[in-house]
């Protein structure tokens, strides 16, 4: 009977050890788990991706000469504001691209109304990518007055 008792007992401690490692293991999941969700980053906005890439632009875009094409403002999509949208046209090596510029939140640096068919102006680009390319941002404007 004491056999019984002691190898009960020692099934019993050991079941009672394991629960423990089981308590640990689900504390220490728990504990990831939170910092993971304090710490994580948080998506970005299309206007900060775009703040993003017209200050990497800056950086180190090559500036050639284009021509402003037209000024034209889009309809509001549902849940969204009306877009104001600057498209023109430049050559690098040969090849004419015709792109757009969400200028919406770049008003207050333009003047919307000077902007016709035919301005020049200076166009910032990405070298290894002659598409991706400005003519606006926060700190350079390449539209000629």
């Amino acid at each position: 009977m004491l056999i019984r008792n002691a190898a009960n007992a020692a099934a019993f401690t050991l079941r009672m050890e394991s629960l423990r490692l089981y308590g640990f293991a689900l504390a220490g999941g728990a504990a990831l788990l939170g910092a993971y969700t304090l710490l994580r980053r948080k998506p970005r906005t299309a206007e900060e991706l775009e703040r993003e890439r017209r200050a990497w632009l800056e950086g180190i875009g090559r500036i050639t000469d284009g021509t402003v094409i037209d000024v034209q403002e889009l309809e509001a999509a549902k849940n969204h504001h009306p877009a104001i949208m600057l498209i023109y046209k430049y050559d690098v090596a040969g090849v004419c691209y015709e792109c757009s510029q969400d200028v919406t939140y770049l008003r207050h640096w333009i003047n919307l109304h000077s902007c016709r068919l035919g301005l020049h102006t200076s166009v910032k680009y990405d070298p290894l990518n002659p598409g991706n390319s400005l003519v606006v941002s926060e700190n350079w404007m390449g539209l000629r007055q």
